[in-house]
């Protein structure tokens, strides 16, 4: 419960530029006390809307975790040892960073840039069976991707039905979030097995080598040859190197 004392106290620790931040729904008392208004930050996806509805000034994210200035927001699960080995590398630099995460048995150290999975049915409500029910074939056909129209026939929906679904409780094109399911899948294929990119591009329904990295360039902000060697590179410069006793 957020008391009264609690909103004053955190106040007064803004008034003195203290850093202040939030684990998961912890999210609210900063909220409540004003002092997220115009920053960036996010929650547990479970309390997205909530809290979106409750405090329009905040520029919400679903990233896992968000630093703004003097804000430090995260979801909730494993997420904010996430944000803490960010912090870490942000101060102490990559290889103590990759050394905590070892011991913790981590595979892969998550940045600022991943995101929360928010489950459709968590983004639309339980009353949107059609669009779940559309959503749920493409996600079973990621290999081979089916047309919209083959879609529509499966689904008993008509293609212009589904694109009214997908702009209506999305805000986009059922192409693009196709898209990014697939861009989805590929990209826990690259940083968390060691299968070669070609087959990745195959796995996931991209015409070619070029193809899928032109568009997880613009989706991710880097083509995913980089990206797995960011995160190759990451636990060999850790072991290279001796941790002083």
């Amino acid at each position: 419960m957020v008391t009264p004392k609690i909103l004053a106290a955190l106040r007064r620790l803004a008034e003195r530029r203290v850093p202040l931040g939030a684990l998961c729904t912890g999210g609210f008392a900063l909220a409540k006390a004003g002092l997220l208004d115009k920053y960036r930050a996010t929650i547990h996806w479970e309390n997205l809307s909530a809290l979106r509805e409750d405090f329009p000034r905040i520029n919400l994210s679903d990233q896992l975790f968000s630093i703004d200035r003097d804000r430090f927001t995260c979801s909730g699960g494993v997420a904010p040892l996430d944000l803490m080995l960010h912090l870490v590398e942000e101060k102490h630099g990559a290889r103590v960073s990759q050394l905590i995460s070892e011991q913790f048995m981590i595979e892969r150290v998550r940045s600022g840039r991943d995101r929360q999975y928010v489950p459709l049915r968590a983004q639309i409500g339980v009353g949107h069976e059609s669009l779940i029910k559309v959503a749920r074939l493409m996600e079973e056909n990621i290999e081979k991707p089916r047309s919209l129209d083959e879609i529509a026939s499966a689904t008993g929906l008509s293609r212009r039905q589904i694109e009214r679904l997908f702009k209506r409780h999305l805000d986009c094109v059922p192409k693009r979030y196709y898209l990014q399911v697939r861009l989805r899948r590929a990209r826990e294929l690259l940083l968390q097995t060691s299968m070669p990119i070609i087959d990745i591009t195959a796995a996931c329904g991209f015409q070619s080598p070029p193809h899928f990295s032109r568009c997880y360039r613009a989706q991710y902000g880097c083509p995913p040859s980089s990206e797995r060697q960011r995160q190759q590179r990451k636990p060999a410069a850790a072991l290279t190197e001796v941790v002083p006793v």
